[in-house]
This record gives C-alpha cells, structure tokens and sequence, in this order.
C-alpha cells in the first residue's frame, strides 16, 4: 500500500496508510478493519498484519505510535482522566502533537465542537455508551425498535453537525445501522453494529481470545488465554522445582558453578591456615 505523506500537528513529517479525508472517501465503497493495541508490540504485530485502524488511551499513545509509525491511529481521551474543558482540549492537543491523526471522545456535543473548531479530527461516540449505560437501561442493544432506530438517526445528524468526522457505533441492531450509514457523512466505526460500518472494530483481548467474558458480538481467532494459563501453569512449575532444587542441593551444581584455577584452591587453604584473616 502507498502511504501518504503527511506532517502531524506537532509539524513532524511522517507516512500513513490512511488520512482522514481516505477514510471519509472510502465511506461505503471498501470496509477497513481496526482494533485496539496498548503496547508497542502490539502495535507493531497491528502493522505488520495490515490493521487498517488503531486505537489506543492516550496514555498508551507514544508506544503505540513508535510500534506502528504509519498505521491511522486514534488517541481515546479517558472520561475520568481529562475532566474539565481544558484538560480534555489540553489532552487532545498532547495527543495530536504525538501522532495521533484523530481524537476519540464520548463526551458531549460541546466538547465535540470545541476539539473540532481547533482543527482536531474528532471521532464521537454512538449507540451504546458502556460507561453511560444507565441512561440506557443497562447494556444493551439500540436501535431494536423504529423509534429508538429514528431517535439514533438524530443522534448522528446532531454528532455531524458539531464537527465530527466519525463515530465509534457500538451495540446498535445491525439493521438499524445499515438504514442510517448512507444518510449520514460520517464514518461509522462499527463495534457489535453489524457489517455495514465503513470500519470494522473489535478489541484485541476479544480477537485473541484473552478475554474470559467476551461480548456476544466478538469472535476469537485465536486462544491467548488457554496459552496464558498454560505459561503460568509453567511458571508455577518452575518455581516449584526450582525451589526443591536448592533444598536438596541439586542446584547450584557442578555445571552452574565456576571453580578456582588449577592447584589455586590448596593454596588458599595453605594460606588461610597459616594466617587467618577471621576473627576468633
């Protein structure tokens, strides 16, 4: 893939796969996939396997970044750790000018259109909002019913009009979804919203199989946590044995010791005997 040549708004020159404006020109001709890595091993396993999109906490940014220098990532800017208007804006900023090519933020329309007017790509949040799920009855689906379904059409007009480019759309019925995408300019990151999201995300601990409750919507392609349990079923028995070791003096053996040069050892003891160098 060509990547782009782009400057960060820290004014750094820099490649990417994707820019916002591919995103928002690829919205309903080609589905693109993302997930979530959180250390720079992660990131740099993301780039490799060709992950269109990424996106990680802020405070996970500069590693994330330095394991997938060209990859389209997102900065999530926490709920309860940038609090107030200028801490949120103070974070986005920090995070664009460490490469991150949007901000992600659930919060209100307000913060929205702040963080949009300085120039920032915002992504929003729609659907459900895990953290706020009390407002919606406990986690669920939205969207089952017509009615929620128009209710949630207007939360995306109101999402674009403050300035977002897209939206993470999570829990929202499938169908529901697929009826809104092409009203609507903003690029749907879709999360348990069906196949019809312009971005397809799932989290990395769901798509690796670490997870010991995943949603109903992920799928495992792989068993992390069956290999987990297998590693610390194995570092347990290490130490077991090697606890037993030292015990019955197995170890250190002759192969895990360093002895005194030849005829070295009996001069010692000549010369210790002839002067002691303890006190009585």
């Amino acid at each position: 893939m060509t990547r782009k040549r782009i400057y960060t708004y820290g004014g750094k020159p820099a490649r990417r796969n994707f820019t916002v404006a591919d995103l928002v020109a690829l919205k309903g001709r080609v589905t693109l996939c993302q997930t979530c890595p959180a250390t720079e091993e992660e990131a740099a396993d993301c780039e490799e396997a060709g992950i269109d999109v990424l996106n990680t906490s802020d405070a996970d940014l500069h590693a994330v970044r330095a394991g997938a220098p060209e990859t389209f990532t997102i900065a999530d800017l926490p709920m309860t750790a940038h609090k107030t208007p200028a801490d949120i804006l103070r974070a986005a900023v920090n995070a664009a000018e460490l490469g991150a090519d949007a901000v992600y933020t659930p919060r209100s329309l307000k913060m929205v259109e702040m963080l949009a007017r300085e120039g920032l790509a915002v992504q929003g949040h729609l659907g459900l909002v895990p953290r706020l799920s009390t407002q919606r009855g406990g986690l669920r689906i939205v969207g089952r019913t017509a009615q929620e379904a128009l209710e949630l059409a207007e939360d995306f007009r109101r999402l674009e009009d403050a300035g977002a480019y897209g939206a993470e759309v999570e829990c929202v019925a499938a169908e529901a979804l697929s009826a809104i995408k092409p009203r609507t300019k903003l690029v749907t990151h879709s999360i348990g919203a069906g196949s019809a999201g312009d971005i397809i995300f799932m989290f990395l601990v769901d798509i690796c199989g670490d997870s010991e409750r995943p949603p109903g919507h992920a799928r495992a392609f792989a068993d992390l946590r069956k290999i987990r349990a297998h590693l610390a079923d194995e570092r347990r028995r290490a130490l077991q044995e090697y606890r037993m070791s030292v015990m019955n003096g197995g170890y250190p053996d002759a192969e895990t010791s360093v002895s005194m040069l030849p005829n070295e050892h009996e001069q010692l003891l000549e010369a210790l005997e002839l002067r002691p160098v303890f006190n009585p």
